[in-house]
């Protein structure tokens, strides 16, 4: 299931997110927050590891509220699950701090581990399209510690806000794919490394090396480098060291 940014009335949804819309003044007292209705949501989307069963209802079961009262705080779940995204990218906030100065390449390195830490920690933020980008307080202050970065290093404008989006779509694929494997680990209670094991004798019976040669070679090797048919861990740093590496070219060039 696939979620989307950026679906919400877009002047209800910034006025929710940056706390600008005043709650009514009539009618029963609040019990809430919105920020509470959020943090239950993050709670239930973490523990499902899944935005599919994330309902209104459920986030008011968890509450002890009837499913109604959330719509004083929170006017769609649309809305709601732009919240729960700012609310994470809070976190990553406080893990990027200030701008330090160990140079570009360190940055983006710091910028790449802590959203895959985001990831790991949430994994259903994998499953919010964020083509329109979410706007929230988080969100934005997300986005400048990240461009600080590549601040100031030779790049326009345009060229920052590619590098961070080449980062972001790197981690994202990877840890997409690390993600989709432990849940197949969850769900036939078998480890990647024993999958490999069982099923090596019989790809060596049926893979004949004369008719493929190239990925009988290479699919061997990676085989038994990773014990598994894919390493997200190598990939996600295989990945970066050839795209620092891009940046650096870029950079190189733009100072020539």
């Amino acid at each position: 299931m696939v979620e989307s940014s950026g679906s919400g009335d877009p002047a209800r949804t910034i006025a929710m997110l940056w706390g600008t819309r005043q709650l009514p003044r009539r009618g029963p007292k609040h019990t809430l927050t919105t920020a509470r209705v959020v943090a239950a949501a993050v709670e239930l989307a973490d523990a499902d590891q899944d935005l599919a069963a994330l309902s209104m209802r459920r986030v008011a079961e968890a509450l002890g509220v009837g499913t109604m009262s959330l719509y004083t705080y929170v006017a769609s779940r649309e809305e709601l699950v732009e919240a729960m995204l700012d609310k994470v990218y809070g976190e990553a906030v406080e893990q990027l701090g200030a701008p330090e100065d160990s140079g570009w390449e360190e940055g983006l390195r710091r910028v790449a581990r802590v959203n895959w830490d985001l990831c790991m920690r949430h994994p259903w933020v994998l499953q919010v399209f964020t083509g329109r980008p979410p706007l929230g307080p988080h969100a934005t202050a997300k986005y400048e510690r990240e461009l600080s970065v590549v601040e100031g290093i030779g790049l326009t404008d345009v060229e920052m806000d590619a590098v961070i989006t080449l980062v972001h779509t790197h981690v994202e694929g990877v840890a997409r794919r690390r993600v989709e494997a432990d849940r197949v680990v969850r769900r036939t209670g078998i480890t990647d490394e024993q999958w490999w094991r069982e099923v090596e004798p019989f790809v060596a019976e049926v893979m004949d090396p004369a008719r493929f040669p190239i990925s009988a070679r290479v699919g061997q090797a990676a085989g038994q480098a990773h014990q598994a048919a894919h390493n997200p861990e190598h990939a996600y740093t295989f990945g970066l060291d050839r795209l620092l590496k891009g940046v650096g070219a870029l950079i190189e060039e733009r100072s020539a």
